[in-house]
């Protein structure tokens, strides 16, 4: 049945808008007089079953945290027996924000109609990736949506948790730097000057710093603000030459190549390559599609390429194991839990805890760099700002010696 979306008057002249069901508009328009409501504009929210008519506009209905609390909360339903429509009809009834009810109900309105949800999930790529709808269409086909959104829920929680604490360790020497590089450029650009302008007069040598610190504060008066245009240009040309893939492959594999940070980044995106290719695996994904889905979900295009890499080496008959092992960008983790995974039978349970390794192993590092990075950030700092206190304060010694 499809839904529509409408603004009606209450009895009170109060305007209510919320979404229906209806065979027609002008069945949702009779059910909104039944209601005691009069209809002022009523749309339609899908058409020809799968398409939106009112876009959900440049933003996603649900970021990152809210998708997996909904995802949460639908696995809660169905594994409490409530049927998908009744879940998903809660779940609209329930919702914050109008692009969610808009984006729910088109769902439910594809689900009462005969479409598997997976296939409803798919025509709108901006909120549910594929990685997302190939897991629920293997739950729907497995018979075990529920358990399968309890696995996606935990995935996306746990991404959630080791992206929030990368974050949060690169946090505060963020912070230092930033204010850092402010008050450098205060000092340099104001301070400097004014104390310049004292010893202008003076017939007396100053001393070297001084005179240092007053070439750099008149180098950034001059040509600070051609220096800034010139490094925001040069940022947009970097991001527009990173579009070509190529250069973006290279620029993704020197950065791994990097001493800490490229084992940040190789330990992050192959614990997120594990934990999707142990779900999709759990989920009942054949393997040649899980690895390829697992594959996308890498940021990193040099780690990209050689799951793909990887990928056809599993099609021409490879244990996967062995096709991870002959990447080196892998971390070795990865294919020996591969390995005993095979062995055993139990390759999710493995690719699971390879995954939960390498995300312990990102955390330890992240915190270890950032322990490191503090104090380091704030002797640099105190080591700039004294140079330029000293080159302000031995013009004035020096005076203060020649008057004696």
């Amino acid at each position: 049945m499809p839904a529509y979306t409408f603004e009606a008057l209450q009895a009170d002249g109060k305007s209510r808008q919320g979404v229906i069901e209806a065979d027609s508009a002008r069945a949702a328009r009779a059910l909104l007089r039944e209601q005691a409501l009069v209809p002022l504009t009523v749309e339609p929210v899908t058409t020809g079953g799968s398409v939106l008519t009112r876009p959900l506009g440049g933003a996603r209905a649900f970021n990152a945290s809210q998708l997996a609390i909904w995802t949460r909360q639908l696995a809660g339903l169905i594994g409490a027996g409530l049927p998908l429509e009744r879940a998903l009809t809660a779940l609209v009834d329930e919702a914050e924000h109008e692009r969610q009810r808009h984006l729910l109900a088109a769902l439910r309105a594809e689900v009462n109609a005969g479409a598997p949800l997976a296939r409803a999930m798919a025509q709108h790529p901006r909120d549910f990736s594929p990685v997302y709808t190939a897991v629920i269409a293997a739950g729907e086909q497995g018979g075990h949506l529920g358990l399968v959104l309890e696995r996606l829920a935990d995935d996306l929680e746990e991404r959630q948790t080791l992206k929030a604490k990368l974050i949060g360790a690169a946090l505060y020497p963020a912070i230092v730097t930033v204010v850092a590089i402010v008050i450098v450029v205060f000092l340099v650009s104001y301070v400097v000057p004014q104390v310049a302008s004292v010893f202008a007069g003076s017939k007396q040598a100053l001393p070297t710093l001084t005179v240092l610190m007053m070439a750099l504060s008149q180098f950034v008066r001059a040509w600070g603000g051609w220096l800034l245009l010139a490094l925001g240009l040069i940022a947009v040309g970097a991001r527009l030459a990173l579009q070509n893939d190529g250069l973006r492959q290279k620029f993704d594999a020197a950065w791994l190549r990097l001493p800490l940070i490229g084992r940040l980044a190789r330990g992050y995106n192959a614990a997120r390559f594990g934990a999707t290719l142990a779900m999709l695996a759990g989920a009942g994904v054949p393997i040649l599609r899980a690895l390829q889905a697992a594959g996308e979900t890498l940021h990193n295009r040099a780690m990209r390429a050689d799951a793909e890499d990887a990928l056809v080496m599993v099609r021409e008959g490879a244990p996967l194991a062995a096709a991870l092992a002959q990447k080196p960008r892998f971390p070795g983790l990865l294919a020996m839990f591969a390995r005993m995974g095979e062995q055993t039978g139990q390759l999710p349970a493995m690719l699971q805890r390879a995954s939960v390794q390498l995300s312990a192993e990102v955390q330890r590092r992240a915190l270890q760099l950032a322990t490191v990075l503090e104090p380091l950030l704030i002797v640099v700092m105190g080591v700039v700002v004294l140079l330029i206190v000293l080159a302000v304060m031995l013009p004035i010694i020096q005076l203060n010696q020649w008057v004696r």
